[in-house]
């Protein structure tokens, strides 16, 4: 089996279509390890890649005013048993930019590996940015996830992150992302994670509301189960004049699980303001009861109510 029929089958087995993700009209990346399979450009759109011993290092450019209609595929996995992946990734958005990237992550067959990536995200004037990550995971729990992103969002710039990883066991998952939000401009990060056996998950994001009127939100949705153990610390700072920031964790724990949500809030100029919300517990009782009542036995109920929540 080739290294493109590999990714195919990973593919279809998350229920994607290879040929959409791969087609002609398809700006996308495609690595494996440290070998870049693929990787298509598109007009307004500008993708370089190399693969080496050191890992796989990638910079994408939209251009300026380009408005890119279809999404942009960055696909990078593992397919043996045993691996190690390190991508450096940059993405730069022209001034008046718009484009969505869906990254897939497939680790359905390792047993024991390694992926981290070191983005570097800058938005340009009035760019809008939606980036989607959403990881695919076997059950070994042997995996070591660790992504690092650093990003500016220059003024009047929309920048939106949603990382996902509900589909098997991670093992251990360590993010830490950092935002510097400009004048006008916001940023929504969210996170969704699905801890279990004895995984081990740290979420760290922190937003810096640096220029006047700057919007931000940080949000993590988290489930744990079994001795799973997780610590989720969401920052923002407003330091600017009608900045306006929201802090929120919900985290749901199960068994012998535990779970930590440090919220961290602060402002240095008198007209900016910050709030914060966090709650962890258990599932909603009187939700639980209402899918047991229509016919739910009570690990299915809260098999839904968590799933539910994890979006």
């Amino acid at each position: 089996m080739t290294e493109l029929d590999a990714l195919y089958q990973a593919f279809r087995q998350i229920g994607e279509d290879p040929a959409l993700i791969l087609g002609p009209q398809a700006a996308h990346l495609v690595a494996h390890g440290h070998r870049v399979l693929s990787r298509q450009s598109a007009p307004g759109l500008t993708i370089e890649a190399e693969g080496g011993e050191a890992g796989i290092r990638a910079q994408v450019r939209v251009a300026h005013g380009a408005s890119i209609a279809q999404p942009v595929h960055l696909c990078f996995g593992l397919f043996e048993r045993f691996g190690e992946q390190q991508v450096d990734l940059g993405l730069e958005m022209g001034e008046g930019s718009q484009a969505t990237f869906w990254s897939h992550c497939l680790f359905t067959v390792p047993e024991l590996a390694r992926h981290a990536m070191d983005a570097r995200i800058a938005l340009g004037p009035g760019a809008r940015m939606t980036y989607s990550e959403v990881h695919y995971h076997g059950p070994s729990g042997g995996i070591e996830v660790v992504p690092r992103a650093r990003v500016r969002v220059a003024p009047g710039a929309h920048f939106r992150a949603d990382f996902r990883l509900v589909e098997g066991r991670v093992g251990r998952l360590d993010i830490d992302y950092e935002v510097e939000v400009g004048e006008g401009a916001t940023a929504e990060l969210t996170s969704r994670v699905f801890a279990r056996g004895t995984d081990e998950v740290r979420i760290s994001e922190r937003v810096h509301l640096s220029g006047a009127h700057a919007r931000g939100l940080v949000k993590s949705r988290v489930a744990a189960e079994d001795q799973a153990r997780v610590r989720i610390i969401g920052a923002t700072y407003g330091c600017a004049a009608g900045a306006r920031g929201h802090v929120d964790c919900l985290e749901i724990v199960r068994g012998q699980a535990v779970a930590a949500a440090v919220p961290e809030v602060q402002v240095s100029h008198p007209e900016a303001k910050v709030t914060h919300e966090a709650a962890i517990g258990s599932v909603d009782q009187r939700q639980l009861e209402a899918l047991m009542a229509r016919g739910l036995d009570p690990e299915a109920a809260v098999d839904r109510i968590i799933l539910g929540m994890l979006g």
